[in-house]
């Protein structure tokens, strides 16, 4: 019978104490998935340059990109795996995070106006309280969603109080247009869209109630590969100082993208969308936090999860950016 030494043997567990388990993961690293959303704009630039894959093509690392259609489908693809870094609402993530979601939030990428209580310009709904009895089109999981919550809240009404329509973004806004919804928690470009195509009506606005767009990781994937993530949001920066810097550049591949006429691009860019920011700092903090308070107190959030603790949990703002 084969035998080992004991001399060979302790080689072996030398080498593998010299050789962890993250080293060897981050040394087979062989592809990068990270989303792209038509509510991110930078991301959209970002694939569009191909700047991810310049900078890994060097490691022989390949980028892997896919299209999330709300907060909701890039947290699905997290908690899958499917994807290593995703584009969510901030208040979508800490949810997310409360539910056992294994994520960290580590860049701003947008401070958006992008979702809006919305209905047709015929339905007679000119304020939160008319939506009492009425059908809603929302997508459960994101800020459209949380906004919703809230602005019900506000108006001493809860989900209870109105039929909840669970659709994707895209086909609320189609559903609201045929009529087969009274309003819709909207969010942009699609919400722009119906405004200046279908003459549809944002009745309840409220800026500050739109949590900030943020990028998760993985936390798997940022314990294996730190540099990596440090990689990726160096290039994600370069992105953002571009499209700040060439609007027109970011409006022609939106449009390109989403097949959606200038005027729209200009909506929901232009008017409703700051690229200043990249940092989470306490704005950001504040903002997602409020959100969870009020989904709290709105029974959404239960009473015993201490949502300052996990937003604490949440978000990790150690990961350098350049300074220049």
């Amino acid at each position: 019978m084969f035998r080992i030494s004991r001399r060979a043997f302790a080689a072996i567990i030398a080498a593998a104490t010299v050789m962890p388990g993250a080293a060897f993961a981050a040394d087979a690293l062989k592809e990068i998935h990270i989303d792209w959303a038509t509510y991110n704009p930078v991301s959209m630039i970002l694939k569009q340059k191909g700047l991810l894959e310049k900078e890994f093509a060097k490691d022989g690392i390949n980028i892997v990109w896919v299209l999330s259609a709300g907060s909701n489908k890039a947290l699905e693809f997290l908690n899958a795996g499917s994807i290593d870094f995703g584009s969510t609402a901030g208040s979508a993530a800490l949810v997310a995070k409360i539910n056992g979601n294994p994520i960290k939030s580590i860049y701003v990428y947008s401070r958006p106006e992008w979702t809006a209580l919305v209905t047709t310009k015929d339905s007679g709904i000119t304020a939160v309280a008319d939506l009492k009895g009425k059908r809603v089109a929302v997508t459960r999981g994101t800020d459209p969603h949380i906004f919703l919550v809230r602005a019900l809240l506000g108006a001493g009404l809860s989900e209870k109080d109105i039929t909840p329509v669970l659709l994707q973004h895209a086909d609320g806004k189609t559903a609201l247009i045929r009529g087969d919804v009274d309003a819709w928690a909207g969010l942009d470009p699609m919400m722009a869209q119906a405004e200046i195509e279908d003459g549809a009506k944002l009745f309840y606005r409220k800026p500050d109630a739109n949590t900030w767009g943020i990028l998760n990781v993985r936390e798997q994937f940022l314990k294996d590969h730190p540099d990596v993530v440090r990689r990726v949001l160096a290039v994600y920066e370069d992105a953002r100082k571009y499209s700040v810097a060439n609007y027109d550049e970011l409006k022609k591949t939106f449009a390109t993208v989403t097949k959606l006429p200038d005027v729209v691009a200009d909506k929901q860019l232009k008017e409703r969308t700051e690229l200043t920011h990249n940092r989470i700092g306490a704005p950001q903090r504040e903002s997602i936090l409020a959100a969870g308070l009020a989904l709290q107190q709105a029974g959404v959030i239960d009473a015993k999860v201490n949502v300052k603790a996990t937003l604490d949990a949440l978000i990790d703002d150690q990961v350098p950016l350049p300074t220049n």
